[in-house]
């Protein structure tokens, strides 16, 4: 069928975050600034966003974020040592990171209260509208982007929708996870949600990573500012009051997930993604095999240099 839904035009990038599992490497740089591959976390999850018909991208940031912006900003005089040093592939590629005129907006959270908190900061941009919701910290190697793969579903069922993936049932505790409806291997219709359940009570291993497709009716929810698990204001529960009222399904989207909100996953992602640099690709690969073969201890010194 053909969704009454409108289009979804506008996703929301919660960017606040202090990235404190990475310090001090983020003391001062964003952490959604860390490069996997030559791009960093934002662009990647911009890129994705740009490439599934986004339009206006709603950044949610706190203080010392200066630096996602000006990343997507026109910057003249590299531009202009580029061009001058005829450095033609690398102009391209700093072009491809500029964001369109009069497209990227910006709005604050003052407090860490939660993500469904940050969602709420952005209600004024988002307005009566659909919205997705990207988490830069997930990023999702697959020949069609994630995003992509959802508005796509969205289009044919409407109402809201979360990016799932099935997770080890020990692992439950970290994510939100659905309580599973009708099932045809691709699409589930969402009957419960439960953030962070203990692994013997979860409904579900389905779990819910970060990607969003919402309907503006979540706001009203978020307003109330109800603090679930972990005493913050999760987008989870606010969800779970949408079910029923509009239709709601979870998606099993083709591609892989990588967490680079933690170190492994970040170096991980950094991994698979120089496996497919087509100039790195077989350098990288050379490398994981020298390393690989090198697993004797290192000899140290007396005042524990190597």
């Amino acid at each position: 069928m053909t969704s009454s839904f409108k289009p979804v035009r506008k996703a929301v990038f919660p960017v606040a975050g202090l990235g404190t599992r990475f310090l001090p490497a983020t003391k001062v740089l964003p952490k959604e600034m860390l490069p996997i591959g030559d791009r960093p976390l934002i662009q990647h999850a911009w890129e994705e966003a740009r490439d599934a018909g986004i339009e206006e991208f709603l950044f949610v940031t706190g203080r010392h974020k200066n630096m996602l912006e000006e990343h997507f900003d026109y910057q003249p005089e590299l531009m202009d040592t580029l061009e001058a040093r005829g450095k033609k592939d690398l102009l391209e590629k700093v072009r491809g990171s500029e964001m369109p005129a009069g497209k990227l907006f910006l709005t604050r959270q003052p407090r860490p209260l939660g993500l469904g908190h940050a969602v709420w900061c952005a209600r004024e941009l988002v307005g009566n509208d659909p919205f997705a919701v990207i988490l830069p910290d997930d990023v999702i190697m697959a020949p069609k982007g994630c995003l992509k793969q959802m508005v796509e579903a969205y289009n044919d069922l409407g109402g809201n929708m979360v990016a799932v993936m099935d997770v080890p049932r020990q692992d439950v505790a970290k994510y939100g996870v659905l309580d599973i409806g009708a099932d045809n291997g691709k699409t589930v219709s969402v009957k419960g949600l439960v953030e962070k359940p203990e692994p013997a009570k979860a409904p579900s291993t389905l779990s819910i990573i970060g990607r969003y497709i919402l309907q503006p009716e979540i706001f009203g929810h978020l307003a109330a500012f109800e603090k679930g698990a972990g005493g913050e204001i999760q987008i989870t529960d606010a969800m779970s009051k949408l079910i029923g009222k509009q239709p709601f399904h979870g998606l099993r989207f083709e591609g892989t997930r990588y967490d680079c909100g933690s170190r492994l996953g970040f170096l991980e992602a950094n991994i698979a993604f120089g496996l497919i640099d087509s100039e790195l690709g077989g350098d990288v690969r050379h490398m994981i095999d020298r390393l690989s073969g090198s697993a004797a201890p290192l000899k140290r010194s007396a005042k524990g240099s190597t």
